[in-house]
């Protein structure tokens, strides 16, 4: 089966994911764009496929249509609004459920039968109603939830402590959003505490900055895409080469009726298994206040 992926919505956030994949990996045989914008996305095209001479990848890259959906493995969307300067992420979400609405059945009156790999926001929320509008599996609809946010964490750890990013086992999990906090209690390095190598101020001031980032981001420079474009092509390259790779995606929890992020176990089959770690006591409050918070969101759109 050929490995195509259809892109909705080539802003910041969807040519980075697209440049992330041209740039990175081999197993994308087509890619398709979809966007309002038709003639902005035919220079898009054109741009990205001059990459290829120096790319490891053959991906041919084309403007498409919700007709190719049919047969993609992957539809990725990242159209909606976007966050602005003093707002937050849940702001967008009258906006953006309208706009999912429509795309949703677009793509489902193709027949879609692939995974669905959500990036707008409020993210929880638009993975929920992905699920709900295009009524797959569980396992088919996933966000990219707190992927990003755990790189961030990791980052500024790796920073303070002198280990590369990926040698620290570190989650940020919850909500993609304001009610997002770091398993501490479950944070190591080489199978020892991150205790041993942070204080508790270390902790606090990380977590802060971590959950700051996107809004300090958007102050400077007006929106976040980088990050979440490398994100994106992370997720994509465990359901298409089915690493069963660990990654803290925003999948249904059935017990809750909501999607949040926990770590998950990514293959071919989407979400192959959500893993819940134990929490301390604090943390257990903090992870029932981010089911709240995305059911209360849940319930205005409703």
């Amino acid at each position: 089966m050929k490995n195509k992926i259809v892109l909705i919505g080539c802003g910041n956030v969807g040519m980075s994911y697209a440049y992330a994949l041209i740039n990175q990996y081999s197993y994308v045989d087509e890619l398709v764009l979809i966007d309002l914008n038709k003639e902005r996305i035919e220079g898009e095209a054109m741009d990205l496929n001059h990459c290829l001479a120096y790319s490891p990848t053959r991906v041919f890259v084309r403007v498409g249509s919700y007709e190719d959906c049919r047969d993609a493995r992957i539809v990725v969307i990242a159209a909606g609004s976007n966050q602005e300067v003093g707002e937050t992420r849940m702001d967008l979400i009258n906006k953006n459920s309208k706009i999912f609405k429509s795309i949703i059945n677009d793509v489902m009156k193709n027949n879609f039968d692939g995974i669905f790999l959500v990036a707008t926001n409020p993210l929880d929320v638009m993975t929920y109603l992905t699920l709900k509008y295009s009524n797959l599996p569980p396992n088919k609809v996933i966000g990219s939830g707190t992927t990003l946010d755990t790189a961030r964490l990791k980052y500024l750890v790796s920073n303070k402590v002198g280990v590369r990013p990926k040698d620290i086992q570190a989650y940020v999990i919850g909500e993609h959003g304001d009610s997002e906090f770091v398993a501490w209690s479950n944070a190591n390095i080489a199978l020892t505490s991150l205790d041993s190598f942070l204080t508790e101020e270390d902790k606090k001031e990380i977590e802060e900055e971590v959950r700051n980032s996107a809004y300090e981001i958007i102050k400077r420079k007006g929106a976040t895409y980088y990050g979440i474009g490398m994100c994106l092509a992370r997720i994509t390259s465990a359901i298409l080469e089915d690493k069963n790779i660990i990654l803290p995606v925003s999948s249904y929890d059935k017990e809750n009726d909501v999607c949040i992020s926990t770590p998950a176990i990514v293959n071919m089959n989407g979400v192959q298994e959500k893993i819940f770690i134990p929490l301390d006591e604090e943390e257990t409050k903090k992870i029932i206040n981010s089911i709240n918070v995305i059911k209360n969101a849940i319930k205005e759109v409703e």
